[in-house]
């Protein structure tokens, strides 16, 4: 036996995304419950969440206010409301009435930018909130997990930390540790792991052997470090390698600031008034706002960027900062771009995503050695879904438009999807050269699917036949979900709208399930198509010959038949 183990946790099972968490502070500062987020009010606010969405807890026998509180402790946490203060750390009054959005909180609910957000996100965890072992202090598991990652980089010449490692040896370790110690640890593991020749059956071994200075469940390991690796991530200083993390190169100086200090012995109060306020970082000092802005320009020069700063002013800190941001974005777009270019080699990826959004989510691994597998997480099938069929646009090629400009969801620095497309437009805008389909797509099946989607795809496909279809240009739409319901069919086989001052358009609206859209994508593949796009247009202008002589449920016989012709 060792040394007792304790897991720390940045987030919640009731709140494992953290990029919800702005749009759920957002539903409750507006909410009569900001600043009294206790007792009945609980379930009032949990009733809130459920019908935006952002929960889903339904079930009779569960605890109609678990999920709230769960959410107001994360809302505390991260310094959007005042935390409730315990006696040990002082009066509630000396910082603010509990539960009230914080001025730091006011500020990241007008962080409109997934940049800015991060940002906000980066400030709080990196204060030192959790309390080290042995009565030495509060640390931040940030600066501590940077400490680590740049001691594994100092020592092996990257900063990557495997899902395993971080499991075993990251989330479950403190200041209170030898830093020199946790790394030996986390070497000697990876060198064992490659000799294993059954990974899965070594993990499992490890975790059981380590689990015995552990006194709760085995399953938290790694269940908790998915968790708590999605947190780390929304600072925008780490970033996805495989299934673990590393440094992202844009952040690494910052990085090593930030781990030069871990923990602190000053009172809580003190932590907790800075958080409410937004906490300190090295970039708000000039001469390291400099230095990262130099490192920035630094690292896009390495890679051929062409960037210009000649019209911006760089004297004071918030120009210098903006100034570096602007060269983030740019560096960010550009590896959109390279990512891009990659897709139609990861078709079969992009299939299997597929494969896992039809089944309602779940994990594919690839190759237990490199730890290399995908993952669409249960309660986030809808971005996933967007995500999923904007790579396969991507793939099919010959698109006109930017990467950047097809989608409206945001993507994180690892180019995973942070949220869906926002309200009032749609998902995909497809332009080629002589057509444009707009695509939607729902993870929608029932009879509700007609009410929810009916109307804004076809105000959708009308505004962008508006925008797009001048000269001719033909414009279509194309309806992606798991299941068609045979309502939505009947509505996009009429396809009528009528848009400002009663102008009457016909819309083409194909309407495709997940899984003949996966089917014709995959066929394109193996065929070695060339024009891939204009056999999806194809396939569009068949089915819709069609429409006008055959009811719903015949249309969708149809458009099946047509697909598994086309195949």
């Amino acid at each position: 036996m060792g040394k007792p183990i304790t897991i720390w946790q940045l987030g919640n099972t009731g709140l494992r995304n953290p990029t919800r968490i702005w749009e759920g502070l957002k539903l409750f500062a507006e909410s009569p419950y900001n600043g009294n987020l206790r007792g009945s009010n609980e379930e009032r606010f949990q009733t809130l969440l459920n019908r935006a969405g952002l929960i889903n807890s339904t079930g009779e026998a569960e605890d109609t206010s678990s999920y709230a509180r769960k959410w107001r402790l994360m809302f505390a946490r991260f310094g959007f409301i005042y935390p409730q203060v315990k006696k040990e750390y002082g009066q509630q009054e000396d910082l603010g009435p509990k539960d009230l959005v914080t001025p730091f909180g006011e500020i990241f609910l007008k962080a409109d930018t997934y940049p800015a957000q991060q940002e906000c996100f980066l400030r709080s965890l990196s204060l030192e909130q959790d309390r080290v072992p042995g009565d030495l202090g509060f640390y931040s598991p940030l600066r501590w997990i940077l400490a680590v990652m740049l001691e594994l980089e100092k020592r092996t010449g990257t900063s990557e930390i495997s899902r395993i490692e971080f499991s075993l040896w990251g989330h479950t370790t403190n200041p209170s540790y030898d830093i020199n110690d946790v790394v030996d640890h986390i070497i000697d593991l990876r060198k064992r792991r490659k000799r294993a020749t059954a990974k899965r059956k070594f993990d499992a071994e490890e975790i059981k052997k380590r689990s015995q200075d552990y006194n709760k469940k085995s399953n938290n390991f790694t269940d908790y470090s998915d968790m708590n690796m999605r947190y780390l991530r929304i600072s925008g200083i780490v970033q996805r390698k495989g299934r673990g993390l590393i440094i992202a190169p844009a952040k690494h100086l910052l990085a090593e600031k930030l781990a030069k200090t871990s923990s602190t012995r000053r009172s809580m109060m003190d932590v907790y008034k800075e958080l409410c306020h937004g906490a300190h970082l090295p970039t708000d000092d000039l001469k390291t706002a400099k230095a990262l802005l130099l490192d920035m320009e630094a690292l896009l020069k390495k890679n051929h960027v062409y960037y210009d700063l000649s019209n911006r002013s760089v004297s004071t800190v918030p120009e210098i900062n903006a100034a570096r941001l602007y060269l983030e974005e740019l560096w960010q777009k550009t590896n959109e771009m390279d990512y891009a270019a990659k897709q139609p080699e990861q078709w079969q990826e992009i299939s299997d995503f597929m494969t896992l959004l039809i089944r309602g989510g779940g994990k594919i691994i690839y190759d237990e050695d490199e730890d290399a597998g995908i993952e669409v997480p249960k309660d986030e099938t809808p971005v996933y879904l967007e995500w999923t069929i904007w790579r396969a646009v991507l793939a099919l090629g010959n698109l006109v438009n930017l990467p950047s400009d097809i989608r409206g969801f945001r993507l994180d620095s690892s180019f995973l999807p942070v949220s869906v497309a926002g309200g009032g437009q749609g998902d995909l805008y497809c332009e080629y050269d002589s057509f444009t389909i707009l695509t939607e797509v729902t993870m929608s099946t029932g009879s509700r699917q007609e009410s929810m989607e009916g109307e804004p795809v076809r105000r959708h496909v009308s505004d962008a036949v508006l925008k797009y279809g001048k000269n001719g240009i033909p414009v279509y739409g194309l309806f992606i979900a798991v299941k068609i319901d045979t309502n939505t069919a009947e509505t996009f086989r009429h396809g009528v709208w009528y848009a400002k001052g009663d102008v009457k358009q016909r819309l083409t609206i194909l309407p495709l399930t997940l899984a003949q859209f996966q089917q014709c994508f995959v066929a394109l593949f193996k065929s070695k198509e060339t024009a891939k796009h204009e056999k999806l247009r194809e396939l569009i202008n068949i089915c819709e010959a069609q429409r006008d002589r055959l009811e719903a449920p015949a249309w969708k016989k149809y458009i099946e038949h047509v697909v598994e012709d086309t195949i």
